[in-house]
């Protein structure tokens, strides 16, 4: 039977999107619809304030750096240029003390040995203690989550044989605070680390939660970089690669419908039309997919116990009429990377428990992004682009109370912690735009503003993930396929669920009509 499309795709999100430019690549005919009025989900970019550019998701590209995704769908002829990050991260403190971390390990080590004696040893230590964990890691991202494929990653890898770090599970079981605190003496080196690892979800106490600082070794394999022009420029580029391979990508263009006939996917409902195809892809939130977009009667009883959690955090984004000046570094240096910032471990941990209690952190740990300083396409000349990623900040508040009435004083306080590192900051300020758990539902679709879709602690991760008989992409429904954060191996800028999804549709489809 004739069909509209070979492949729909639901949703525009950066996963949504590199399936649907392998698939069109493998010479399929895709159709992507996207209920926003440009594609990209939370890796897109805008000008919020006249002259600013502001990204309205993720901004720091770590992880896809470390999949084979741009080389393989050649995004750089489609306008994507990176731009590297050296130093990854600029580490200031109230007390006017600083570190970096570098790209190259030698030099970091060297840096950190001079400030703190002995923690130079112990960061080279660790890095080599956990490298080959970390691309073991990494591995199982590009694989589907099966036991099979996992096994073969985590047991025996052909290129570097037995795993070294089969004597450490112990670590690998533990929460990552206290993984950090084995290694480092100096508070102040342990708490940038944990900051890190924090960005996942979880807090420093989660047991089984190592891994996430374990992957600490791979930033300088991969580094930090920046698309020129914004986060959204890789989502620009594989909207451009699609449309070149004959794919058709349609906005303002929401999805009311999964159509399904005798357990089959047959296309959707969008427009008021049906649109028709082999086998559909939402890459859409799974309680969105799961929830809405499918009948009722092919709803799965386990997706009713997927949980999404209480929020996670939220992010400032300000324009300013000057460059920001660290107290501890004033120099161009310290505005290149991810700004961390946090005094110690404890710092977090109150964080957190602020958060349990209903309530945005009242000392927030911050991460600072001020990347106009290597991409000035961002900012008027003179001006800078400033953003403030803090955590905790809780989706259901405490008596009741709404995001749209605390929204400006949570906003000045967090400004007010960050101008303790950047006096004057506050003065600088030409726009801003505050991106609380609400505002993230209600523009990008992430439910209860947990940027990650789904908690990201172990009972829903890999093979769990959104969660069990429905982790490999392929749906209980044929011609149903899943990809995005709710699916392994879960949230930030990757790309693996996308090739991941990819891979097995493309295996589905050459191997027999749908």
């Amino acid at each position: 039977m004739a069909t509209d499309y070979d492949v729909i795709i639901v949703g525009a999100g950066h996963n949504a999107l590199i399936t649907a430019a392998y698939v069109a690549q493998a010479g399929y005919r895709v159709g992507v619809f996207e209920r926003r009025d440009m594609v990209g989900g939370a890796v897109s970019t805008r000008e919020v304030v006249p002259g600013y550019r502001f990204d309205l998701g993720g901004s720091a590209h770590i992880l896809i750096r470390l999949t084979p995704i741009v080389e393989e769908l050649r995004l750089d002829r489609f306008g994507l240029e990176y731009i590297d990050l050296d130093p990854l991260f600029f580490v200031p403190f109230r007390d006017g003390d600083h570190f970096f971390i570098y790209r190259d390990v030698d030099r970091t080590v060297e840096h950190l040995e001079a400030k703190y004696p002995g923690e130079g040893e112990a960061y080279a230590r660790f890095v080599a203690d956990w490298s080959g964990f970390a691309r073991t890691v990494r591995d199982t991202f590009l694989r589907t989550p099966s036991p099979f494929e996992l096994g073969k990653a985590f047991a025996f890898n052909p290129e570097r044989g037995a795993a070294p770090w089969t004597d450490s599970l112990q670590q690998i079981l533990q929460p990552y605070g206290d993984v950090a605190a084995r290694y480092f003496r100096e508070e102040k080196l342990r708490a940038a680390l944990v900051w890190m690892a924090a960005q996942s979800g979880p807090p420093p106490t989660e047991p089984l939660t190592a891994p996430f600082l374990l992957w600490h070794p791979l930033y300088h394999e991969g580094g930090i970089a920046r698309p020129r022009g914004g986060s959204g420029m890789l989502t620009q580029a594989l909207r451009r690669h699609i449309e070149a391979h004959g794919g058709q990508v349609h906005v303002q263009a929401p999805v009311d419908a999964i159509l399904v006939e005798q357990r089959r996917a047959t296309g959707i409902r969008a427009l008021g039309q049906v649109y028709t195809a082999r086998a559909v892809v939402a890459g859409t939130h799974a309680l969105e997919t799961f929830g809405r977009l499918l009948p009722e009667a092919y709803r799965p009883p386990e997706s009713r116990h997927m949980r999404v959690g209480n929020g996670f955090g939220a992010i400032l984004r300000l324009a300013l009429s000057e460059p920001v000046r660290y107290t501890a570094a004033p120099g161009h240096e310290a505005r290149v990377g991810l700004q961390l910032l946090c005094e110690d471990v404890g710092q977090i941990h109150a964080a957190y428990g602020d958060f349990l209690r209903g309530e945005p952190s009242a000392d927030p740990p911050i991460v600072a992004m001020t990347f106009s300083a290597v991409d000035p396409t961002l900012a008027p000349p003179g001006g800078e682009v400033l953003w403030l990623w803090f955590q905790y900040a809780p989706y259901a508040l405490a008596g009741g109370r709404r995001w749209d009435d605390i929204e400006d004083a949570v906003a000045d306080r967090v400004l007010e912690t960050f101008e303790r590192y950047a006096p004057g900051t506050r003065d600088r300020v030409v726009g801003r735009l505050i991106q609380h758990p609400r505002w993230l539902e209600r523009e990008l679709g992430l439910y209860r503003g947990n940027v990650m879709h789904l908690e990201m602690s172990i009972d829903q991760m890999f093979a769990a993930r959104p969660f069990i008989g429905m982790s490999n992409y392929a749906t209980h429904l044929k011609g149903l396929y899943l990809t995005g954060a709710s699916t392994h191996p879960g949230g930030g800028i990757m790309g693996a669920s996308g090739r991941n999804a990819a891979r097995v549709l493309l295996h589905d489809l050459s191997r027999k009509r749908l």
